[in-house]
């Protein structure tokens, strides 16, 4: 296992009580060792196993073994067997898609967990709910994933088979906001965002509430993804006057985009959302990412014995990936899946039902226990109940908490 930053250990976590027991070690594959004899129920992950986004990725997969192995040392759910297949979306949308239709296409898959990008899950949702096959992701943060396109004035939840533990981007943009300019006291800000689905939609709730709380846009700008040089970007950071930088996208992005705006002169803070809040993006940075600025959802690790648990048991199972930030919400995201196949199994005299996808996502619906991240459970649109949030600053040469609280809209 690689050494860990304290990005690997305050992953974003929020409190609770949940008890882990070891677990066991790891297969070649990573797959979960199910142990013999049962009903054999596999929980499918859909996540980045490779390319830019793979430390988060493989947080995510490594997290979910992890519960699985647990709740079979356990025998959590009598008589059933878990097991997990992993499938490589590379962040992206048609690769997701093939992904959930292969998923669909093995009857002993009765949920899934991710993806990570909300891009990606916007291709999966239908193909998912068609089936009635349950989906728990633990990073997703657009609202319109559970409340429509229209959610700012008109929330209506399109997928029932959809849920997540992660908050949305409606809370975590205005959340940022409002640190950066009550707490931070900086006033002109420049937008940039990469143009997909998390990155625009996180923007566009941070802008709205900066503009509310009486700060200036002083610029925007949208950026190409697959590139890595933004000094043109950077010089019109530099000339607007912004004392503060906001970045809707993820840290392989902006590592170098907050290296190239301070080569550029600008020594001011880039500030993001959770797809920042990586080691990954400490590394791209460099020195000048000191002082930059990270949201993410949940608690600092310090704050949750639950959480530290949970880092005990991952390190225990011998994973060669850090969990990184969403590996509590992975965890618990497998296990609101096993809570509900035990629900149905032992509403059906402990054996799975022929409808078992179907009862299974009912069953979701009022989910409720005490997870790594704190308490689990969902609201009517699918959405996760803990709406905590943390601001992370790099200190140091690593993430440090700056402030922890809820958003007050």
């Amino acid at each position: 296992m690689r050494q860990r930053s304290l990005i690997a250990i305050t992953a974003a976590l929020a409190a609770g009580a949940l008890t882990l027991t070891a677990c066991g070690s790891r297969d070649e594959d990573g797959g979960s060792d199910s142990g013999s004899g049962g009903t054999k129920v596999i929980i499918g992950v859909d996540a980045p196993l490779t390319g830019d986004l793979s430390a988060l990725g493989l947080g995510i997969k490594n997290s979910v073994d992890l519960a699985a192995k647990t709740a079979n040392k356990e025998k959590y759910v009598e008589g059933v067997t878990f097991e997990i297949e992993a499938l490589d979306d590379q962040a992206q949308p048609a690769s997701g898609q093939q992904n959930a239709t292969k998923l669909v296409a093995n009857d002993d898959v009765l949920g899934v967990v991710g993806p990570l990008n909300s891009s990606v899950a916007e291709s999966m949702q239908k193909v998912f709910d068609d089936a009635k096959l349950v989906q728990v992701s633990p990073a997703n943060t657009n609202p319109a994933l559970t409340q429509g396109q229209d959610w700012q004035t008109n929330k209506v939840r399109t997928y029932k088979s959809y849920f997540r533990t992660a908050t949305t981007d409606a809370i975590q943009g205005p959340f940022a906001a409002q640190y950066v300019y009550n707490d931070a006291k900086k006033k002109k800000v420049f937008v940039i965002d990469d143009k997909k689905t998390y990155g625009a939609g996180l923007a566009a709730t941070f802008s709205d509430e900066f503009k509310k709380l009486g700060g200036k846009i002083v610029g925007t700008e949208h950026i190409d993804p697959e590139t890595k040089d933004f000094s043109s970007v950077a010089t019109k950071v530099k000339s607007s006057g912004a004392d503060v930088v906001y970045y809707g996208g993820e840290y392989p992005q902006a590592g170098p985009l907050s290296k190239q705006i301070k080569a550029a002169g600008a020594k001011i803070p880039i500030v993001g959302g959770d797809g920042i809040y990586s080691a990954d993006f400490i590394k791209l940075a460099g020195a000048s990412g000191t002082g930059d600025l990270a949201t993410s959802v949940g608690a600092p690790v310090e704050e949750l014995p639950s959480a530290k648990e949970f880092v005990a048991n991952y390190e225990a199972a011998g994973y060669k990936e850090a969990f990184e930030a969403y590996g509590g919400y992975s965890y618990d995201s497998a296990w609101a899946i096993i809570e509900a196949v035990k629900k149905v199994v032992e509403d059906n005299d402990g054996e799975l039902p022929d409808d078992a996808r179907e009862k299974i996502t009912a069953a979701m619906q009022n989910v409720s226990f005490d997870g790594v991240t704190g308490k689990v459970s969902f609201d009517e649109f699918g959405d996760a109940t803990n709406k905590q949030l943390t601001v992370y600053s790099v200190e140091g040469g690593a993430w440090k908490p700056a402030k922890s609280g809820t958003y007050e809209g």
